[in-house]
């Protein structure tokens, strides 16, 4: 406890208690982290609730009679202990099981035997006033696709990016469940290279502001949201332009376990991620010819500013080298005990500056 507890009066002893246990971390508990289980027969969902394993049981016993029955297991940010039990029921590979609860992974596609994964990098745009104040615009997060034999296992990180849409539109059209299990990864796939197209088109207003801000007349050139801007870009790259690999390995290398419709579907949505990975990359050419624009600008800028201060200091050098000679207080100096020497000498000071003044205002200098 800490001392002096005993101390404390009766009363205020249980709040001490409270205030102390609420320091402590609290791991995610299993209602959290399985977000649904559910159990789809020829293309409906059967009423009830499942634990995995008794979904899996019920799969295995409708299997003789219903080969496309399959279950589908959500998972929000498992720990490593409630990540293992699923893998152990459903026969995930280790590897796998490793990469689910850590996260952070490549956008990939992995074969374990009969498993296919699949990982998929979510992407969520943040809205904000203006991109020149914005500190972050695109924020990422992860989903895990295990697909098998009468399964599909997901395994979402971070806050955006859940599946209950794409859950309720599937339950919609059992016609596209009756495809078994890889029709859900299908689903999951189009639901987030459709946000990518979403999110490539907001950030194309983004891209169009910071450019009309980077050349507004009469402003200074500011290449922080613009390099800010770029990073955004280059990690909504690394999410995207992986993915193209992936769409190819699933239409040549798993023929076996995807079916022919199911890849006609894929191909669809592998149009759709090239389509956002060229958006992308030609947002990244822009960025580059607006770095290096706005670099110029930067260095026009200081240019002329540095002919500004070499037209001033000459300017000036005229009176002080006729100041300085003048204080070397040498007896013999011309016009030294003339009435007008000193008159003459400032307005010859003055004549040479203004001409030389005329002069770099002519040449645009001044």
């Amino acid at each position: 406890m800490f001392p002096g507890f005993d101390a404390l009066p009766e009363a205020l002893r249980p709040v001490a208690r409270t205030r102390t246990a609420q320091v402590q971390p609290v791991p995610n508990s299993p209602a959290k982290t399985l977000v649904d289980c559910g159990v789809y027969v020829d293309g409906h969902r059967l009423p009830g609730k499942y634990t995995p394993e008794e979904a899996l049981a019920k799969v295995r016993e409708l299997a003789p009679t219903q080969p496309n029955a399959f279950v589908w297991v959500g998972l929000h940010e498992p720990d490593e202990a409630q990540m293992q039990e699923v893998a152990d029921v459903y026969g995930l590979h280790p590897l796998a099981v490793e990469d689910a609860v850590h996260a952070h992974q490549r956008p990939k596609l992995e074969r374990y035997d009969e498993t296919l994964v699949l990982v998929l990098k979510t992407v969520n745009y943040v809205p904000h006033e203006s991109v020149v104040l914005a500190r972050e615009i695109v924020e990422t997060g992860e989903i895990m696709i295990f697909v098998g034999k009468g399964f599909v296992v997901t395994v979402r990180h971070g806050e955006h990016g859940g599946l209950h849409e794409v859950r309720k539109r599937m339950d919609a059209n059992p016609e596209h469940l009756r495809l078994g299990p890889f029709a859900v990864m299908h689903a999951i796939a189009d639901y987030v290279v459709d946000h990518y197209l979403e999110v490539t088109s907001l950030m194309e207003d983004d891209i169009d502001s910071i450019e009309v801000v980077a050349f507004a007349p009469g402003r200074n050139v500011d290449v922080e949201p613009i390099y800010m801007l770029k990073r955004e870009v280059v990690e909504l790259r690394r999410c995207v332009a992986p993915l193209s690999n992936a769409f190819q390995r699933m239409q040549l290398d798993n023929k076996d376990l995807i079916s022919k419709e199911l890849r006609r579907y894929l191909r669809d949505v592998a149009d759709h991620q090239t389509q956002a990975a060229e958006q992308i990359v030609a947002y990244d050419e822009m960025l580059n010819s607006l770095v290096q624009a706005a670099l110029a600008r930067v260095g026009a800028q200081q240019n002329m500013d540095m002919r500004k201060i070499s037209a001033w200091a000459g300017i000036i050098a005229v009176p002080t080298m006729v100041a300085g000679i003048y204080g070397m207080n040498f007896h013999f100096m011309p016009e030294l005990d003339s009435r007008w020497g000193y008159p003459a000498v400032v307005s010859f000071m003055v004549v040479i500056c203004l001409v030389l003044y005329a002069s770099f205002r002519r040449r645009g200098w001044l």
